[in-house]
């Protein structure tokens, strides 16, 4: 017990200076005895938490109404301080110093300091942008064992929690859910053991920024995309339309890769997402140049072969609603017995003949090209029905994904 020879902070202060000259050992009378730390971790924001040490000196004890005071604040350098670090620390802390602590009449220290935290995380972004983190920080001794100083908390879980949630000033991008404290007895190199506080902290993104800057305007490139199949499919602006959708799709996911995750252990479902837009609109400009090849190219040169007449006019073709056209009915010659002149008509046959064989092909020319033509329009239409099916499967399939994850 300190003596002070009047009520006033500086008689104190003066009773303390002998124990300041202690401040190398641990604040034991007797050795074998354990100091009790309590540790309190309060998180005010993603990067910055505040400490709480509340440890016992049994050398700094004193009468309150002898002294004047019942607690006196002094630097930090004069007094022992337990020797505990957060090993998940990647830098130095460079949050302002608070130089001081606060000691109280029966021995009590309290050492709160505000902690820059830049921290190593697994960071699991799989649900990016509805992901989940936990992160982990644990505080032990560096040096002292469990029979030297043991670790404890104060406070319950919902109490800390609800402090953090009320002074966290940085709720922009992630949401604090809750943290947990469990205490951990770890071996070390020797006999002994050191104990451990382990703070698991678990926080959500928030997703608006980037369901508005990624997902609904790559929604609506694909949906526009999608109509741009009702533009005929002959036309050379429905290509130059796909090519121009493509090139402004890339220019925005340029624009937009600053709001992607760079670290994690796999692919997130949005990046998944964003290039198979990407490769949607680029088969669908490849199915364009192949439909507008058949229609103008393959139309001029022969028939179309037998297996594709089959495959595409008589099965896909009423699938999709695009019978194939009946053809038409060949014309009959009633050939006249009665003759008057067998000269005039023979030559009049032979001319008739000639003609025929003209129109004929033609009409040979006329329904091959018609067949091409209705093909290309079965595969067009056999294709976006086709694309509009993979569309919804994929986008429901990652939507469920995103729910059962989140």
């Amino acid at each position: 017990m300190l003596n002070c020879t009047s009520p006033n902070p500086t008689a104190l202060l003066q009773a303390l200076s002998p124990v300041f000259e202690l401040n190398s050992i641990r604040p034991v009378s007797n050795l074998s005895t354990h100091t009790m730390v309590s540790v309190e971790f309060i998180m005010f924001g993603i990067l910055g938490v505040v400490l709480y040490y509340v440890w016992e000196n049994e050398f700094m004890r004193w009468d309150p109404e002898q002294c004047g005071s019942d607690w006196l604040t002094i630097p930090r350098e004069k007094l022992w301080v337990p020797d505990i670090v957060i090993n998940e620390f990647m830098e130095k802390n460079t949050a302002p110093s608070v130089p001081y602590v606060y000691i109280y009449s029966d021995g009590t220290v309290l050492d709160d300091q505000p902690v820059k935290v830049i921290s190593s995380c697994r960071l699991d972004i799989y649900l990016f942008p509805f992901d989940t983190q936990n992160c982990s920080f644990s505080f032990n001794s560096y040096i002292l064992k469990t029979n030297d100083m043991q670790l404890q908390t104060v406070w319950e879980d919902d109490f800390r929690n609800n402090i953090s949630k009320e002074v966290m000033t940085t709720m922009g991008e992630w949401q604090l859910v809750e943290i947990t404290v469990m205490k951990l007895e770890l071996p070390s190199s020797t006999q002994a053991t050191y104990q451990e506080l382990r703070y698991h902290v678990t926080v959500r993104r928030s997703p608006t920024m980037y369901v508005v800057n990624l997902l609904l305007p790559s929604c609506f490139l694909i949906a526009v995309d999608l109509f741009s199949f009702l533009l005929p499919p002959q036309s050379v602006d429905r290509s130059l339309f796909k090519m121009t959708l493509i090139l402004g799709y890339t220019m925005f996911l340029l624009i937009m890769n600053n709001l992607l995750p760079v670290t994690g252990n796999t692919i997130p479902l949005m990046n998944v997402f964003l290039s198979m837009c990407l490769v949607l609109m680029v088969g669908s400009l490849l199915e364009t140049i192949v439909i507008t090849n058949l229609l103008c190219g393959f139309a001029k040169n022969s028939a179309a072969p037998w297996i594709l007449r089959v495959v595409i006019l008589q099965f896909f073709g009423p699938l999709v609603l695009l019978p194939p056209k009946p053809k038409a009915k060949e014309d009959t010659v009633i050939k006249n017995p009665l003759s008057v002149s067998m000269e005039a008509l023979q030559g009049l046959g032979r001319e008739l003949h000639q003609i025929r064989q003209q129109v004929e092909q033609q009409r040979s020319g006329c329904e091959t090209s018609e067949e091409w033509f209705q093909m290309g329009y079965i595969t067009d239409r056999v294709i976006f029905v086709t694309y509009i099916i993979f569309i919804s499967v994929s986008f429901i399939t990652i939507v469920i994904m995103w729910a059962q994850g989140s």
